[in-house]
């Protein structure tokens, strides 16, 4: 954005200078790069081609491209070098960074250097606008990129728009702010029990509502923790029978009919039907609404005993109650617990609902000291063969229902725990497998057996899923679909349409 030519030094300058310095990076490059755990040969071949080289096939390192969230294998060098101790001196950037009140040189380098979040206007980058804002700020100001690298089949320069304005708000008044025409195109913070609303605010004058298909797993899922730090809920956890009663406890109907007005599909947290994965039965189990099975369950597993309110009593005698946290940003999240909280109480579980802010609510999470949580479900929902399923594996620590297990795995058992229950060591093998594998049948079992496994075992537990997104578009917004897949990750939710082909079509309504 900055018209310096962008090279083969851009990414030499990420492989050697940043993934493989152990300041800047202290577990090394991410684990796409690697294969059995070895890293790839690099070399520059010329000014504008660079080659990886791995000793076996791997299967993550385009996928990692295409994703939703660019991994930026790649630098802006020329920049970047201002601030990195081996081009400008370790001693004078610790100077540097002690001035800003950063802990260290690659801390100052670390806040010059965020492609994803573009909070520093100085960095030059590749997308189609470039912010020109600092934080903190409640407006952000994107100007187009006059170096943008993308042109029309008429080989008119992209983006269209000149300018984007993103502001920020509490996410409670979004809907307020959609439904009064302030927005030219929402989806954050708008959910399904707003579509009256918007829809009778928009009349169609303003702006229309589009309803676009979501692809999560599970619209809301449940995670109960299985390395919470409370031992005797440690073990409960770990109980099929228990994760089972608890799922056999959830009338998802009444939830599908109450919240998402019957547009939903009960299910698991899995797979949905637009994947070429899916069966019937990986949505449907243990998904029955069947409180008598749940009662049984629980007193199988060592839970018969009640006091005189009809809670279950633990084997250490204290009561049966489960603090549900939450990140406070969805009011349906809260809607679904309130109406799982009398189901589970018929069965003598009973649940309190805790929201916290989204940092406060991972960081708990990642300590042990949260036993279940409510989050979106698997986000990629419509995998084929080819696709990664670490997200039915414990790989990352942002991964709820088994975050130590994760965070051992990211951190290559410097940080978390081991994984010592066998089911769950099962899927990590199996996705060992998987990467190792070539052969597209073979990779389709794999993840065939995966989805079989987290069918019958329900480490996290679904409730509702093939729901709706609204999509507030203003009037005269063009090239935006008014139907379409609402996805993350694969999607990048509107990037999968190319908003740099977004336009007015009444020019004078260009911002």
């Amino acid at each position: 954005s900055d018209g310096h030519p962008f090279t083969a030094e851009d990414f030499r300058y990420w492989w050697e200078d940043v993934a493989n310095d152990k300041d800047l990076a202290p577990f090394g490059p991410p684990p796409f790069m690697k294969v059995d755990g070895r890293l790839p040969e690099f070399t520059v071949v010329d000014a504008t081609t660079v080659r990886f080289g791995w000793h076996a096939a791997n299967p993550l390192f385009l996928p990692a491209l295409a994703a939703a969230r660019d991994p930026y294998i790649y630098r802006p060098a020329h920049y970047l070098k201002q601030f990195h101790a081996k081009y400008a001196g370790r001693e004078a950037m610790e100077e540097e960074a002690k001035r800003r009140r950063l802990r260290s040189w690659a801390a100052l380098h670390n806040n010059r250097d965020n492609l994803y979040d573009l909070d520093n206007p100085d960095l030059p980058t590749l997308n189609p606008w470039l912010n020109t804002v600092r934080p903190p700020a409640q407006q952000f100001v994107f100007v187009r990129n006059p170096y943008f690298h993308r042109v029309d089949p008429e080989g008119r320069q992209l983006p269209y728009i000149d300018r984007v304005l993103m502001g920020i708000a509490d996410g409670k008044l979004i809907p307020a702010k959609a439904g009064a025409g302030e927005l030219d195109l929402q989806a954050r913070n708008l959910f399904m029990t707003h579509i009256p609303f918007l829809r009778q605010a928009g009349g169609g004058q303003r702006f229309h509502t589009g309803l676009w298909q979501e692809s999560l797993g599970s619209h809301i899922a449940l995670y109960p923790n299985l390395n919470v730090a409370d031992p005797v809920w440690r073990a409960l956890f770990r109980d099929v029978r228990v994760r089972r009663a608890l799922s056999l406890a959830i009338d998802r109907d009444e939830i599908n009919q109450v919240v998402f007005f019957g547009l939903g599909v009960p299910a698991q947290n899995t797979v949905i039907e637009a994947s070429s994965l899916f069966r019937p039965a990986y949505r449907d189990a243990w998904a029955a609404f069947d409180p008598a099975q749940a009662n049984a369950l629980l007193d199988d597993a060592g839970l018969g005993r009640r006091d005189r309110d009809g809670v279950r009593l633990l084997p250490d005698g204290r009561r049966a109650e489960i603090v549900v946290e939450t990140a406070g940003e969805e009011t349906e999240q809260v809607d679904v617990l309130e109406l799982i909280h009398d189901s589970w109480l018929d069965i003598g579980i009973k649940i309190h609902t805790r929201p916290s802010q989204r940092e406060v609510f991972r960081n708990r999470i990642f300590a042990g000291e949260t036993q279940m949580s409510v989050w979106s479900g698997v986000e990629n929902g419509i995998p084929s063969p080819d696709m990664d399923p670490a997200e039915f594996a414990p790989t990352l620590q942002e991964q709820y229902q088994w975050p130590k297990w994760g965070q051992y795995r990211e951190t290559v058992g410097a940080a978390g725990e081991p994984i010592d229950m066998p089911a769950a060591a099962a899927l990590f093998n199996l996705y060992q497998d998987w990467k190792r594998g070539g052969d597209p049948a073979a990779r389709r079992v794999i993840w065939e057996r995966m989805l079989a496994i987290h069918a019958d075992e329900l480490f996290t537990i679904g409730v509702v899923c093939c729901t709706k997104q609204p999509i507030v578009i203003a009037n005269g917004l063009a090239n935006v679909p008014r139907k379409a897949l609402w996805a993350w990750d694969p999607g990048a939710h509107f990037g999968l349409y190319l908003p740099d082909t977004f336009f007015w079509a009444d020019p004078a309504k260009r911002k």
